[in-house]
């Protein structure tokens, strides 16, 4: 009897999306200081290497960056929206309570009938969906997936606490995953631990028509920071020796990017050379699920990864949550 070829899932093609409105630190001081509270370009590109970031329209739903984003993947896919048979949307700020924003996304697209949900693991959800859509195809269960990161961050900002609402944007990122008897993701490995559920979180919800708690973020800084610093070298690390592959062979390193002193700190342990580190945290902001594939297509269209390069994508968010993926794009 001949064996079954090894089934393997490999990114077809990559897209993304920016709301038109650019926020520059600058502007966004000026914003804070009519409320009393000061900062300032210097300071905070100091402390996260950001400088400016998008935030939507308020009539511009999850859903909406996730479409648009979509739509650039597919074509730069040559992909049949009727094709997919599994959507997954990676958000913390889903259009609704429910139904997902994959459904609303697949309802936009115009297709119907294909597998969709939404995966909520903050930050590291878009490395999560990632790993699920790679598992459904190699299990023969999927062959083609549209993979997206999307948030309105914006959206759960408390403009009076300047240490967070200077952090974020919105924007979303998308590839289309595809079955293939070559491999692409060569491993994947999540993680996470619910004893630091307090130090980054949204600690609000709805009953009987009225948000109980607190909507807005909260973060505890300097705790999150020592947090992600270990564990995105520990999993980078992990997900290199489930693959056979060593830090030697990254050629780009694409994490989530929330702070540049984090990024740039995983990078040096990896004794990886920093023009391989993709950064977009400074003109993107911490845009959460969205920010790995937001940079992995700036990165694409840049024509910095091409065909062949290996890729690491890590991300770590709130959960605790972190996750990483090694491939070969």
């Amino acid at each position: 009897m001949t064996p079954t070829p090894p089934r393997y899932s490999r990114i077809a093609g990559t897209g993304s999306y920016l709301p038109p409105n650019r926020v520059t630190n600058a502007a966004l001081a000026e914003r804070l200081a009519a409320d009393g509270i000061e900062t300032s370009n210097a300071w905070i590109v100091e402390r996260t290497g950001i400088e400016s970031r998008h935030f939507a329209e308020p009539d511009v739903a999850c859903s909406d960056l996730a479409v648009l984003a979509a739509q650039q993947a597919l074509a730069a896919a040559d992909c049949d929206p009727d094709s997919l048979d599994l959507i997954i949307v990676a958000t913390s700020t889903p259009d609704m309570v429910f139904p997902s924003s994959a459904c609303i996304v697949q309802r936009k697209l115009g297709i119907h009938g294909c597998a969709a949900f939404d995966v909520q693991a903050v930050c590291a959800g878009f490395v999560y969906a990632l790993s699920v859509a790679d598992s459904m195809i190699k299990s023969g269960v999927a062959s083609k997936a549209l993979v997206i990161g999307s948030e309105v961050f914006s959206r759960l900002l408390d403009f009076s606490d300047r240490t967070t609402c200077v952090l974020f944007g919105d924007g979303a990122g998308a590839v289309v995953l595809e079955a293939s008897d070559t491999p692409g993701i060569l491993a994947t490995e999540l993680h996470a631990d619910g004893r630091y559920v307090d130090i980054l979180c949204v600690p609000g919800h709805v009953s009987g028509g009225n948000v109980l708690g607190d909507p807005l973020l909260k973060m505890d800084g300097p705790a999150v920071f020592k947090l992600a610093v270990g564990v995105l070298e520990e999993v980078a690390r992990a997900v290199l020796e489930k693959a056979g592959r060593a830090a030697s062979d990254i050629d780009w390193l694409i994490p989530h990017q929330a702070n540049i002193r984090i990024m740039q700190s995983t990078a040096k342990k990896l004794k990886l050379a920093p023009e391989r580190l993709v950064v977009t945290v400074d003109h993107h902001g911490n845009t959460s699920a969205a920010s790995i594939p937001l940079a992995l297509d700036e990165a694409v269209r840049a024509g910095k990864v091409r065909r062949g390069d290996t890729v690491m994508l890590e991300g770590v968010g709130g959960g605790f949550t972190w996750g990483a993926a090694l491939l070969d794009y």
